[in-house]
Order: structure tokens, then C-alpha cells, then sequence
């Protein structure tokens, strides 16, 4: 049984999501999870020198990539380079992160990966598609948090319309992957406040 506590470490940066030939200004939720000597970086975005004054002198295991869209992986590879971190992401966002990197491939297919091993916990890989086809979630079950990229929200699951997203496909991810977890699963965000598994069921129709 885990007795030290999950250190969750939130970096929050700024910037441009580009897709479709249009530009958005946006924040982002870094999140930093593990201990007070090892970390995986999840979703470095925009801005690699506060992450990496967040990381401090901790090894990185990790860099994960929740999805491919630029705002959640364009500090990845300079993370990455200065932690000798491997770059994690699911296979089937290749296209979005070859349109940000196309001169260095990602290290780690999260597609092969159940879990993601830091701190002595065992984050669990959830294939969350609609967002994007190789969106992930990271579970951390013993310390009942998840890590939702851009799947889910606050208010609700995340943006759709665009290339290569559906929202049936990601509101049955929802349902199946992520509102069979406890309700008071605390839901660390890509974007926003966070949430709970409860307090985002009801709008889904659980």
C-alpha cells in the first residue's frame, strides 16, 4: 500500500492552437506527477522553461503526450532533449504530432503501453478516441485521479468539429473508459478547473 502521497505539480502556459487553417490563443494545464525525485510531464505545451523549472533536478520518465494537437505537444521534443525523457503518444495521432514535429518521431507508442510506471504507482493508459483518434486519459487508481487531456471537461466532454474528431465516438469513450470510474475521481483537465467523475456523469446521461 502507497503511504507518500502523489506530488501533482500544475504549470500552466500560454499560447496559439492552430488546426484547419485557423488560430486560437490558448492556456494550458501542465501537469507534473510523481514524487519529490522522479516525474512524467503530462502534455508539455507551448513553453518548455517554466516545465522545466517546475521538473527542477527530479528525472523525467515520461514525456506524455494526452493527444497530437500542437497546444499539447509543441514543448514535448525541447522537454524531452533537456531530460532525456522519452516523448510518449498514442499511434494513431501520429499525423497531428508529424504536422508539429515532422523531423523527430515520438519515442513511446502509448497504443502498445497500458500503464506508465513513476513514483511506484502505475498510471493507467485509457484509449479515449472522438477528440482526436489517439486520445488518452492517465489513471492513477490508488490515488483516484485522472488525467483527461482534452476528453472531458468541466461541463462536459471537449471540442469536436474538427479534423479527425467525432463526438459520438468521444462520448462513448466517456461513458465506457471514464464514468465507470469512482465518482469522486478528481479530473485534472488540459484546460480549465478541474472536476469529478460525479460531478460531470449526470450531463452525460449516467
Amino acid at each position: 500500500m502507497t503511504t507518500v502521497p502523489l506530488r501533482i505539480d500544475l504549470v500552466r502556459t500560454a499560447g496559439v492552437f492552430s488546426l484547419d487553417g485557423e488560430d486560437f490563443d490558448v492556456e494550458n494545464n501542465v501537469w507534473l506527477v510523481g514524487d519529490d525525485d522522479e516525474v512524467v510531464v503530462i502534455d508539455a505545451a507551448h513553453d518548455a522553461a517554466p516545465i522545466l523549472a517546475a521538473v527542477g533536478g527530479r528525472a523525467v520518465r515520461m514525456v506524455l503526450c494526452t493527444h497530437g494537437h500542437n497546444d499539447h505537444v509543441n514543448a514535448a521534443v525541447a522537454v524531452a532533449d533537456a531530460t532525456d525523457g522519452p516523448v510518449a503518444l498514442h499511434g494513431d495521432d501520429r499525423m497531428l504530432w508529424d504536422a508539429v514535429h515532422p523531423a523527430r518521431a515520438p519515442d513511446v507508442d502509448l497504443a502498445a503501453r497500458g500503464h506508465v510506471e513513476v513514483a511506484g504507482r502505475s498510471l493507467q493508459v485509457l484509449h479515449t478516441p472522438g477528440h482526436s483518434p489517439g486520445g488518452v486519459c492517465l489513471h492513477a487508481p490508488g490515488d483516484g485521479v485522472l488525467f483527461s487531456g482534452d476528453t472531458l471537461f468541466q461541463g462536459g466532454p471537449g471540442a469536436t468539429g474538427r479534423s479527425f474528431s467525432d463526438r459520438a465516438t468521444l462520448v462513448r469513450s466517456i461513458r465506457d473508459r471514464l464514468l465507470v470510474l469512482a465518482p469522486d475521481t478528481v479530473v485534472h483537465t488540459g484546460h480549465g478547473p478541474s472536476t469529478t467523475i460525479g460531478a460531470e456523469a449526470p450531463g452525460l446521461g449516467a
